[in-house]
């Protein structure tokens, strides 16, 4: 008697163990589902896309489209740093054309990116137009200093020939200094930290190639990886500074 009232107690845990793992596993995945359009990235980069975020037992798969090819990666990198996520299977598409006239669509999204993952400039004034890789800038910049910035970011996008920078500045902010940097408006979350830094490493042609890792814990990131040498580092680090919402930067890149 004594052995069956075990046997089936045991039985009895064993049920419970796994109805707690399953329920916990469904509410992991329908706040991994939750959390990932509520990320500062979804909400703001890609509000216009068509992206299903479906998760089982932490394996993500997003499917949809995009009306641009960095909304690709720019979705999984995001998704990846989220809380309980195990693997991302990215089969998200795009229509984007790679005529001519397509590559450079591509090259204006890539600046408009690099532009929008950074604090110390304005976007928002700031209009983007490509001709066979030649970048011309157009709108009104803060400060002198502001201006100078935006050409330096557009112009070292990984394909970029070269840039006109034809953006004015009004004349009782040209010697004014322009080190303030705007507040976002929003909190950024990790995941989306995560994932814009990435981005501005990737699409600069001067770190693209760097093998880094970023980790983002309270909007402090940590850089891992190696570089060739101390200035590939330090720009590592300068360019990840001025993403938005992050409060600093852990630089732990090694040079090769």
């Amino acid at each position: 008697m004594k052995k069956a009232l075990y046997l089936l107690s045991l039985i009895v845990m064993v049920l419970m163990f796994f109805v707690t793992a399953n329920l916990y596993a469904s509410t992991t995945d329908d706040r991994i589902e939750s959390s990932a359009k509520q990320t500062y990235v979804f909400k703001t980069f890609l509000k216009n896309d068509n992206i299903k975020v479906s998760s089982s037992d932490g394996d993500v798969k997003l499917t949809g489209t995009v009306v641009e090819k960095s909304h690709m990666s720019l979705a999984k990198d995001t998704v990846e740093g989220l809380p309980g996520v195990k693997s991302v299977d990215n089969q998200l598409t795009t229509k984007e054309e790679k005529s001519s006239a397509g590559m450079d669509a591509w090259l204006i999204t890539k600046v408009k990116l690099t532009l929008l993952f950074h604090e110390s400039v304005n976007t928002v004034e700031t209009n983007v137009t490509a001709d066979r890789g030649v970048i011309t800038l157009r709108g009104e910049a803060k400060s002198l200093a502001q201006k100078d910035l935006t050409g330096e970011y557009a112009k070292d996008v990984e394909g970029v020939k070269s840039v006109n920078n034809m953006m004015t500045v009004p004349a009782s902010s040209q010697n004014k200094d322009s080190s303030i940097i705007e507040s976002v408006g929003e909190a950024v979350d990790d995941a989306s930290i995560t994932a814009m830094a990435k981005g501005t490493l990737l699409y600069n042609r001067s770190t693209s190639g760097l093998k880094t890792n970023v980790v983002t814990k309270d909007g402090v990131v940590t850089l891992n990886g190696e570089a060739k040498n101390n200035a590939e580092k330090d720009l590592a680090e300068k360019l990840v500074n001025d993403v938005h919402g992050v409060k600093k930067v852990i630089n732990n890149i090694t040079i090769s």
